[in-house]
């Protein structure tokens, strides 16, 4: 049965790319290497060999490796990151900073349908990739729910069982992307184990007493975002040409998230023309970016190629 992530090949023609959609029981959407989406007949694709993306991975955990002397209690993440050849893909990794072994199960659900996706053992300070799906569609992503239970053969008192019921929403991934080091990439980590909240009752009868201080409040950005290094940075000139490009990003990161905050309906990045790399680096976030609807040239009397319009979803 073919899943979302799998790597297959044309039967009739030379082309290959990844599954990105199930459109129905007898068509998927595949995209090629030129990032187009293509409906194909199941009955014309055959696997990839060793591209199995969504194989069975129950037994497949990393080996258990040498637990810290110190023994970590909690640290249950996942990790969502990006196919390498194919963007739009999501894989969705279960990470393990704990010194427990897991036990993990992970069931979907959908309009009452439910589906178990994935049971395994996952080791102490491993990681496991578990599920796959399509980050573009975003909206039609099922209800996951997260069973885990803890062993180690150590003198611990036994942990309670992992209750984790999630339904993703764009703000889950309007963030930036970090470094990943388990699984080598740039993504989002989510925690699951993240500790119960405790309520002090002797701080909370002091809290009505003292006067709230002000939270900083994230600025709105301007209409037009201007990202030529020397708009940015007084001492440009000493910057080589990878940390002008980070510099760039990080402001355009920066505003992008902003403007979401704001709700704004668009913003304008003034990338200019150069050679390109900016303006690639942008338009690869923003053509998978669950909040944004479209983007297109910027008032190209004005700006000609060198600014970018981003539009963003109600």
């Amino acid at each position: 049965m073919f899943k979302i992530g799998d790597y297959v090949r044309f039967i009739d023609e030379k082309r290959e790319g990844y599954i990105t959609k199930i459109i129905d029981d007898l068509t998927v959407g595949v995209t090629d290497t030129d990032g187009f989406e293509i409906p194909v007949a199941k009955s014309n694709l055959t696997y990839v060999h060793g591209h199995h993306a969504n194989a069975d991975t129950a037994n497949n955990a990393m080996p258990a490796q040498q637990v810290d002397e110190k023994f970590a209690e909690d640290g249950i993440f996942l990790a969502v990151a990006e196919d390498n050849k194919a963007s739009v893909v999501a894989h969705f990794t279960l990470v393990n900073r704990t010194s427990y072994q897991l036990l993990l199960s992970l069931k979907t659900e959908k309009a009452g349908i439910y589906k178990g996706e994935f049971a395994g053992v996952i080791q102490p300070k491993a990681s496991v990739q578990i599920y796959t799906a399509n980050l573009g569609d975003l909206d039609n992503w099922p209800n996951f729910t997260f069973q885990t239970l803890y062993f180690t053969s150590g003198n611990k008192q036994p942990q309670k069982p992992l209750h984790v019921e999630k339904r993703f929403k764009s703000k889950d991934f309007s963030g930036a992307k970090g470094q990943i080091a388990e699984v080598n990439k740039y993504g989002w980590l989510i925690r699951l184990d993240e500790p119960a909240l405790v309520i002090d009752a002797k701080k909370l009868k002091e809290s009505f007493f003292n006067v709230k201080e002000e939270k900083p409040k994230v600025a709105k950005p301007p209409q037009e975002v201007d990202l030529h290094i020397e708009r940015l940075r007084n001492d440009y000139q000493f910057l080589t040409q990878t940390e002008i490009l980070n510099v760039q990003l990080e402001q355009f990161q920066k505003m992008l998230d902003a403007a979401i905050v704001h709700q704004m309906p668009s913003i304008v990045f003034i990338h200019g023309v150069g050679n390109g790399t900016l303006r690639d680096h942008i338009h690869k976030t923003i053509s998978k970016h669950p909040q944004v609807r479209t983007f297109m040239d910027a008032r190209k009397e004005k700006f000609g190629y060198g600014a970018t319009e981003v539009v963003f979803k109600v």
